[in-house]
């Protein structure tokens, strides 16, 4: 008598659904330190702009399933502004970037998150990111004011520290946990998304920074 399938016979049977997840946000907001704290856990202090096109790829173990998340990182260099639509195309998440030390990269959110809307309309899932929240003494973008907007635009938002690998494997698992065909385990975890508290990091984690390059 055979034996019931289990879910990892069913995860390593089946094809693996890969969901591509595109960064997107001005030049030094920190998206390739996002990228490079979820994928090896470390952070460079030495900042390197990103130049056109990064592509990296990573599996993610939830309670009940497997998802291949394909991350592209983006140049925020103005002169690179002409090869992302055809990267945002046929995305499934789009990672709205902004540090939270300059308010311009905030204001910029606006003009990133309606290309994205004109390439996908409604058939992607948009992301509020406030990186640097160890520079909270340095804020120029309150929480409230980041939350009303994300609040207004129906999107998911948060805060993280890619320096001090704050929120950061908390922000792709919440991402791979709303994906389309998975609202009901969504439904069970935290939907209280927009009100993340930057202040009491997790222990052995306590930012330490009077200068990000991230």
């Amino acid at each position: 008598m055979a034996s019931p399938t289990s879910p990892t016979t069913e995860v390593s049977s089946g094809t693996l659904k890969r969901t591509k997840i595109v960064l997107l946000g001005d030049q030094s907001v920190g998206k390739t330190s996002l990228i490079t704290r979820f994928m090896y856990d470390t952070f460079d202090n030495t900042y390197q702009a990103t130049i056109g096109i990064d592509f990296l790829s990573k599996t993610l173990y939830l309670d009940d399933r497997t998802v291949r998340l394909q991350l592209w990182d983006t140049a925020g260099q103005e002169r690179f502004r002409s090869l992302i639509p055809s990267y945002i195309r046929d995305s499934t998440v789009a990672i709205v970037v902004f540090d939270i030390t300059n308010r311009q990269s905030f204001l910029s959110t606006t003009k990133w998150i309606d290309d994205v809307r004109s390439e996908r309309g409604n058939d992607v899932m948009v992301v509020l990111v406030g990186n640097k929240a160890d520079l909270s003494d340095k804020r120029q973008v309150t929480l409230e004011e980041a939350t009303a907007k994300a609040q207004d635009l129906s999107i998911m938002f948060m805060e993280t520290s890619a320096k001090a690998g704050h929120n950061v494997k908390s922000l792709f698992k919440k991402i791979a946990m709303s994906l389309p065909g998975m609202e009901k385990d969504s439904q069970n975890a935290d939907t209280q998304n927009t009100k993340i508290d930057v202040t009491s990091p997790p222990p052995n984690e306590v930012p330490e920074a009077s200068q990000c390059q991230c």
